[in-house]
Order: C-alpha cells, then structure tokens, then sequence
C-alpha cells in the first residue's frame, strides 16, 4: 500500500524553477507498482511528492529556507497561515521583505517570507546568488494568492507521514535507501543555452563532476535493487552518462525566462528498475 486517503488531491504550496508537474502525466508511467517508501532529496516545489501522496515519504533538500518551510507547514501551518496574512503585495514592501537578512527571523519568520517572495516575486522563480541572497525582482501582478490555505492544510496532512531532512542528496540516500524503495532524482539541470537557470536554487552550483557523482549515485541505488527515476536536461553530456538506462526526451516549456523565445525545451527521463 503506496498511497495516503487524503479528501482533497495535495498539490505544491510553492512555485519552482524546473518544477515537474507538466510531466507528471509521462512520469506516472514509470512509477513502480509497488515499493516501499518513497525518497525525494531534491524535493524543490515536490509536484512528484504531492501526486503520489506516499504512505511513508523522506524528503530533502540542501536549500534551508525550503526545508524549514516544508517543516512549518507539517507542524505549524496555521500560525503560518496567520503570519503569511500581514503580507502585502506592493513594491516597496517587497523589497523590505527581500532584503530581510534570514538570521534575524524564527523558523516561522523564514517559511513565511519565503512563500511571500515566491508568490509575489517575478514568475515564482526562486533564485539566490553566491552568497545565499534572495535576488528576483518584484513581479508586479495585481492579486497574487500569497496565502492558499487550502493548499497548505492539505499540504500539511500528507507532511504528517513524511519525514523532512535539510542535507545533501548522497547522505541521504546513504543513510536511508534500502532495497525496494522508491527514489525519484529531480537535480539542478544540466544547463543547455543561455537562458538555462536552472542549477541557481541554492548558493551552491551544480557543476560537471556533480553530475557525474549523481550518476554514480544512480548505479549504487540500482544495484541495490532500488527503484529509480532521474530527470534532467537532454544535454549531451546527460545522454553520454546514462547512456546505458532507459531514457525518454520529453518535449516541455521553460516557464521562467521573460523571453517567449526561450520558454521551450526537453526534459530528459532516465528509469532505473
């Protein structure tokens, strides 16, 4: 038994640079049967997470405003609610929130800013320089819903069951992957073209060598007779790498540049068992 009974279908409480959910339907065809617990740890917006509703779920990630937002809303979601209430949607106030250093904010503080900045920010994009700075202007629109508390109470009841670790993806998976789970790998992309944004989440980059120790990763969770389900760009490099999985190139649209030239892409598939 894989799936939580929840009433109302969870979806993503954030909007998310490479977020996965036009692909969910392509993606639905390669989750296994059965497993059993799920492994997100690059859980990102988690649009995969939210789909599947697992019964037993870890997810993780290295960006730490993102983690302890996750873990807001599993314990405190109506005093996060409240909070993301005094928020207002003008300029000026954007840009004071934004430049609100996070050391000087509770947990609370941090979950609700983040989910502000990402609700009234330019396209939802998160995206932080090398020195962990939130750095997307304001997005100007006229009613953004920056508190959906549907979505997060729903989004709180599956959280019930899923543990939430702030870390790196190999201790992780190290620590916590065992034959028959379920591992889906959603990495910073490899980047294709100029107006490829997607590796900038966190401070820290994901270069070449990442790449290649992800595919490492790859093998040792197959190996160990896990399941396994990667996404990326259809990079060169990418398709050398997994040259010997199965792998799929999906048409999708990039979402995120201002440019309506550039809002086209491939994501690539690799299934592992």
């Amino acid at each position: 038994m894989n799936k939580i009974e929840i009433t109302t279908k969870p979806k993503p409480f954030l909007k998310w640079a490479g977020g996965k959910t036009q692909l969910l339907s392509v993606l639905r065809q390669y989750v296994p049967e059965n497993y059993n617990k799920y492994i997100e740890p690059f859980i990102g917006g988690g649009a995969m997470f939210f789909d599947l509703c697992p019964n037993e779920a870890i997810i993780s990630d290295s960006n730490e405003d993102l983690i302890i937002t996750y873990l807001e809303i599993k314990n405190n979601v109506f005093e996060l609610i409240e909070n993301l209430k005094i928020h207002e949607n003008n300029e000026e106030y954007f840009y004071s929130i934004r430049a609100v250093e996070t050391d000087t904010l509770n947990n609370l503080e941090r979950a609700s800013r983040l989910i502000y900045l990402n609700k009234t920010c330019f396209n939802g994009l998160y995206r932080v320089n090398k020195k962990d700075q939130f750095n997307v202007p304001f997005g100007k629109r006229k009613n953004p819903k920056i508190c959906d508390e549907d979505v997060l109470i729903t989004a709180s009841s599956l959280l019930q069951n899923t543990e939430i670790i702030l870390g790196d993806y190999k201790t992780i998976l190290r620590k916590n992957a065992v034959k028959g789970d379920f591992i889906f790998l959603d990495p910073p992309y490899d980047p294709v073209g100029e107006y490829s944004d997607f590796k900038r989440y966190t401070k820290d980059f994901f270069y070449k060598d990442d790449h290649v120790e992800l595919k490492n990763e790859v093998d040792r969770l197959v190996n160990n007779e896990c399941h396994v389900i990667l996404t990326n760009s259809d990079s060169d490099f990418v398709l050398d790498l997994f040259k010997d999985y199965e792998c799929k190139v999906i048409q999708t649209k990039r979402m995120i540049s201002s440019n309506p030239n550039s809002r086209t892409g491939k994501d690539l598939i690799v299934i592992g068992n």
